[in-house]
């Protein structure tokens, strides 16, 4: 067999197809590797958008927002003072963006104008929470991202 230059181009797209269909494999097939959604119900999720904007609107028109502030003891939510605490009702979401198995949900049950979530449930890094309530029958939705250091 006679090696010229149109043999070459075809032996090098071939052994670059290969390259490409290794590491294809590779991050399919190695669990180290994941690739899921954000949301697993994606187009669900989108379909109630308009709902999670109002909501959200709701909560940048409150005069006193809740702050998240990071403690010693782990995050701190603080609601405003003329908030009566056992009015308020939700869930508060922490996403981990780097590992799924690291989210977690806690219900917002409080007896004064501040929720603690523990140090024991978090390790260092990116938090974002999504914080879903409600308060005196008003939705409203609160999104911040922290660093736990």
């Amino acid at each position: 067999m006679k090696f010229n230059w149109g043999t070459g181009i075809v032996i090098a797209f071939a052994l670059f197809m290969t390259f490409i269909l290794y590491f294809v494999v590779e991050v399919q097939s190695n669990s180290k590797y994941d690739n899921d959604l954000v949301v697993e119900e994606y187009y669900k999720h989108d379909a109630h958008f308009g709902e999670e904007m109002q909501r959200s609107q709701n909560a940048q028109n409150l005069v006193d927002k809740p702050k998240f502030t990071e403690s010693p003891d782990g995050i701190v939510i603080s609601f405003p003072a003329t908030f009566v605490p056992n009015k308020i009702k939700g869930i508060v979401s922490l996403y981990r963006p780097s590992n799924k198995k690291l989210d977690f949900e806690t219900p917002i049950s409080i007896s004064e104008s501040t929720l603690l979530i523990p140090n024991k449930s978090l390790i260092g890094g990116r938090w974002d929470i999504i914080m879903e309530w409600q308060y005196n029958g008003i939705a409203y939705l609160s999104k911040e991202t922290i660093y736990i250091h």
